[in-house]
């Protein structure tokens, strides 16, 4: 990791869904352009414009996180959406702040996020992860033209309604 990057992506961090995985790798590569608007002092707007683009993404890969749960009937889904809830409830406050209270978005605001994704991956969605895996869904999570046409041919998603 260099000085530049305050989050760097490893494959320990993949849950074995390419998706989930790769909109990961977007929520740190925003976080990291955070970081460094902040660093290089580029100013409280550019600063909010990615905070609000990281906000929004948070949201979008929520829901498909809690869509795939949704559909593979996962157990822990309503824990998991209160923890996607409860950050998106803070974020939702740090942009009142920002807007109305003359906050600056700091270094120990981005730790926090670090913090919370680096848990939230490794413990919440890794457990998603391993379900998914033992569910049998494996064969889903890379999308190739073979599991395209399989899907074509069997309606597997119909065994989830």
């Amino acid at each position: 990791m260099s000085d530049r990057e305050l989050f760097a992506w490893s494959d320990s961090y993949n849950v074995g869904i390419q998706e989930v995985d790769e909109q990961h790798q977007v929520l740190v590569s925003l976080l990291n352009q955070l970081h460094e608007a902040i660093r290089e002092h580029h100013g409280k707007t550019t600063s909010r414009e990615i905070l609000d683009r990281l906000a929004e993404y948070t949201r979008t890969h929520f829901l498909l996180e809690e869509s795939l749960m949704r559909l593979t009937h996962y157990p822990g889904l309503d824990f998991h959406k209160q923890q996607h809830e409860e950050l998106i409830r803070q974020v939702k406050d740090l942009q009142h702040k920002l807007d109305h209270e003359n906050a600056a978005i700091t270094f120990e605001l981005l730790h926090f996020l670090k913090v919370w994704l680096t848990q939230h991956i490794n413990e919440s969605d890794k457990r998603f992860g391993a379900f998914f895996e033992s569910a049998g869904l494996t064969q889903y999570a890379t999308w190739s033209k073979e599991v395209e046409t399989t899907m074509q041919k069997k309606k597997w998603w119909w065994k989830f309604w």
